[in-house]
């Protein structure tokens, strides 16, 4: 008899997906930066504040390194990097659909690029749980304090006696 078994892996990822942000009336590079920061953190905002927005990197046919910002005609496209962690998925591919349709349901009529998926290193069991005994172990001390801070305090007929 065979048994088939498959382990089902789940992790974190950190995505990264590049968003072209449409700008108009601009004249610099840099005012059209800080409007399309602003503008797409409006779009995100109450909901995904947990995305964080960094200006996108784009080179040209040769090679060479180019603004962010293209303008013509007083309007700018600016390339922005999206970066936001999915939590337990079990494929790259699954994070980045996830990232796409989260970003992509409040950034509309803004074409996204998946630039990329990278799992998240998990922290080690032993620093969670000395921070969670650490935390518990508090709740202790306290118990203990205000027990000591009975006996040091006097009692009210004691008070009422001495005066």
């Amino acid at each position: 008899m065979l048994v088939d078994v498959q382990f089902h892996c789940v992790m974190d990822c950190r995505v990264v997906v590049e968003a072209a942000v449409p700008v108009y009336d601009v004249e610099t590079e840099d005012e059209a930066i800080r409007i399309a920061i602003s503008k797409t953190g409006e779009m995100l905002n109450p909901d995904l504040n947990y995305v964080e927005i960094n200006m996108g990197s784009r080179t040209g046919p040769s090679g060479e390194e180019l603004p962010p910002a293209f303008i013509a005609a007083d309007e700018a496209l600016v390339a922005l990097e999206l970066e936001m962690t999915v939590f337990n998925v079990e494929q790259d591919e699954h994070a980045s659909r996830i990232a796409r349709k989260e970003i992509g349901q409040r950034l509309e009529n803004i074409p996204l690029k998946v630039v990329s998926v990278d799992p998240v290193e998990e922290e080690d069991d032993e620093e969670s749980e000395e921070r969670t005994d650490g935390r518990g172990g508090g709740d202790r001390s306290e118990a203990t304090a205000s027990d000591d801070d009975d006996e040091l305090l006097p009692e009210f007929e004691e008070l009422v006696e001495d005066s």
